[in-house]
């Protein structure tokens, strides 16, 4: 893939990440017992974890727009997609929907991988943008 293709795959790629994380974390103040109920009994308070994970999930999306934050927003959602892991376990291991349209035990499982694709889509976009991350010319002998 040529550098200009790539830019362009990474920016678009970008965006879709910074909408997506965006949409939920706006869906988990909006209706935020789906997420409650995923969340593991061992955890204490889960409307306040999904609140708290909702906000970080939109400034991280926020994050990766902005060229000063993006990496910073990067590594945010990194560690975000690994501290809801076991909320996503949790929701495989027992079984629990949160949809009107139950969700077969293979998907609920299947998904789990999928947390490893967003940490690697995550550190894709967040790094830096070819142009800004290119060395700047050396001087030339006179």
């Amino acid at each position: 893939m040529q550098p200009a293709s790539l830019h362009r795959l990474r920016v678009a790629l970008r965006v879709l990440l910074a909408g997506a994380m965006v949409a939920i974390g706006v869906a988990h103040f909006v209706d935020p017992a789906p997420f409650e109920a995923i969340v593991p009994s061992f955890l204490p308070a889960p409307r306040a974890l999904v609140l708290i994970s909702g906000f970080f999930e939109i400034l991280g999306g926020l994050g990766l727009l902005i060229a000063r934050t993006r990496r910073l927003a990067s590594f945010g959602l990194i560690a975000l997609y690994i501290a809801v892991f076991p909320a996503n376990l949790n929701m495989a291991i027992h079984q629990i929907q949160i949809g009107a349209a139950p969700l077969p035990p293979a998907f609920l499982w299947g998904r789990l991988p999928f947390q490893l694709l967003f940490i690697a889509w995550a550190y894709w976009v967040g790094r830096p943008d070819s142009a800004s991350a290119s060395p700047a010319p050396a001087p030339t002998d006179r």
